[in-house]
């Protein structure tokens, strides 16, 4: 594509060079430069691509957009400065891949937990419902049922059009995507049309990144705030930031609610172990989901299904076919009579979420053995709100290793451990390799008891040091097993 056509709408401070030129590709990373290609210098909080730009000029780049341009340009390269290279990515790589956003209907998830779940839910149950369908996940990619691994909840710009595109090329009517704060606040999204938003809840997590609860809220009311007025925001009314996030949106708004008068409202008639019969909008329909967090859940793909033309009736019956997604309250039975259930929870609200399910299900027959830890490099401050958690809920608590990352697995541990008083470490024992923790737990349970798993849940590695050593949860159950 020429550069003319790439830097449509995009708001350029000064061009240096020839823009009837042809791009072959975009690039962030000057490690993978080729010829033709057009590079990004991004100021990120890591490194400033500014630096980059002689090597990106060395490997090929035609092309080099900017927030300085260098004193003495490069022959035959064209320089485009900006105000702020991270905001317009998007856009460029947008026109880039010919708007694929305008050619299929692309819904987007946020709130702190329950995105994959409804991400996944929805795309599963739109492909059940005969169309070709994308996910964008934190799990993994799909493309009509082509898998694409994934590394980041939302990809950067590139790559997220790339795959949009494909999606359209690939014959997709739809797209369903995770859309993280950090997605929101990097303008990650930004050129993307979305037809839908569902906001799931709201509570403590990546305070390392964005500093304060407020700034966290902010940007992922900000993707609400950008929703057109042709789209629609479905918004959970339990939640107290529910409505702060369609407050001045120009879409659609309706709300879902487990127990309280809202647009689509469910409460639960029965469950068990292998799932639960619910009442939504006066209609039954027995689901294999457990907990009232999967109904808040369920709730809010039934309500953007219906929001997107499907018939109410069908996608009820759709939605009894749909399986839990990997490593989200995934139950796994012994042969000696209890579970263990393995969750991605590793936020002190979604701990809670979970505890509560298992005790509804339970109802005082069985102890709760949780076995759980918190991620390295990443927001210290709930480490011991979810100790307490845990042991407020369970019976026994193993405090184990998750992905330490660049810390020191003990000191993490410790961390948790300081927000227990001595009543409350009576319940409580440190592990920290993981392996053991799970084995001691499985040791310890009894018939009728639930071992909770918590914090990895999908994830089949640990990461150390910023090695990725395997290790899959469910793996180590099986083997106590």
């Amino acid at each position: 594509m020429k550069l003319s056509d790439i830097i449509k709408n995009v708001e350029v401070r000064e061009i240096v060079g020839d823009t009837d030129i042809d791009i072959l590709a975009l690039q962030l990373d000057s490690r993978k430069v080729e010829q033709g290609t057009l590079f990004f210098a991004v100021k990120g909080t890591a490194a400033d691509g500014h630096n980059y730009i002689p090597k990106a000029v060395e490997a090929g780049a035609k092309a080099i957009v900017c927030q300085t341009i260098p004193e003495i340009p490069a022959d035959g390269v064209t320089f485009v400065m900006v105000e702020n290279t991270e905001q317009i990515v998007g856009q460029m790589a947008t026109n880039f891949f010919s708007d694929p956003t305008s050619r299929l209907t692309l819904v987007g998830v946020t709130g702190t937990n329950g995105k994959t779940t409804i991400a996944t839910v929805l795309y599963n149950m739109f492909r059940a419902l005969g169309y070709k369908c994308g996910l964008l996940s934190t799990v993994c990619n799909y493309i009509d049922g082509v898998a694409i691994p994934t590394e980041h909840t939302t990809p950067d710009p590139i790559t997220l059009n790339q795959l949009l595109n494909e999606m359209v090329e690939a014959g997709c009517s739809f797209a369903f995507m995770e859309v993280s704060s950090h997605a929101v606040a990097q303008n990650r999204i930004g050129g993307l049309r979305f037809k839908g938003g569902i906001f799931t809840n709201l509570t403590r997590d990546h305070l390392d990144y964005h500093k304060t609860f407020e700034n966290y809220r902010d940007a992922k009311k900000a993707f609400f705030d950008r929703l057109p007025a042709d789209a629609f925001a479905v918004t959970n009314k339990d939640d107290k930031n529910g409505m702060v996030m369609v407050q001045n949106t120009k879409a659609t708004v309706k709300t879902y609610s487990v127990g309280r008068m809202a647009d689509f409202m469910a409460k639960i008639i029965e469950c068990h172990f292998e799932g639960m019969y619910l009442d939504i909008n006066g209609q039954e329909v027995g689901v294999q989901f457990i907990g009232k967090f999967n109904v808040s859940n369920l709730l809010a793909v039934y309500a953007a299904a219906v929001m997107l033309g499907q018939d109410p009736q069908e996608v009820l019956v759709a939605m009894s076919k749909m399986k839990p997604v990997n490593g989200r309250f995934e139950a796994i039975t012994a042969p000696e009579g209890y579970t263990a259930i393995v969750d991605y929870a590793h936020t002190p609200d979604a701990l809670e979420n979970v505890l509560n399910a298992i005790h509804g299900v339970l109802e005082g027959k069985g102890r709760v053995i949780t076995v759980c830890g918190a991620g390295g490099n990443r927001d210290k401050g709930k480490r011991p709100i979810m100790a307490r958690e845990a042991v407020r809920q369970s019976d026994k608590v193993i405090i184990t290793s998750d992905n330490p990352r660049f810390e020191e697995p003990q000191d993490i541990i410790n961390d948790m451990l300081a927000g227990l008083d001595q009543d409350q470490m009576r319940k409580v024992i440190s592990i920290v390799d993981r392996r053991e923790a799970i084995k001691t737990a499985c040791t310890i349970a009894q018939k009728g008891d639930v071992i909770l798993i918590a914090g990895k849940g999908h994830e089949d590695y640990q990461d150390v040091k910023g090695v990725k050593h395997h290790f899959d949860d469910k793996e180590e159950v099986r083997k106590c097993f």
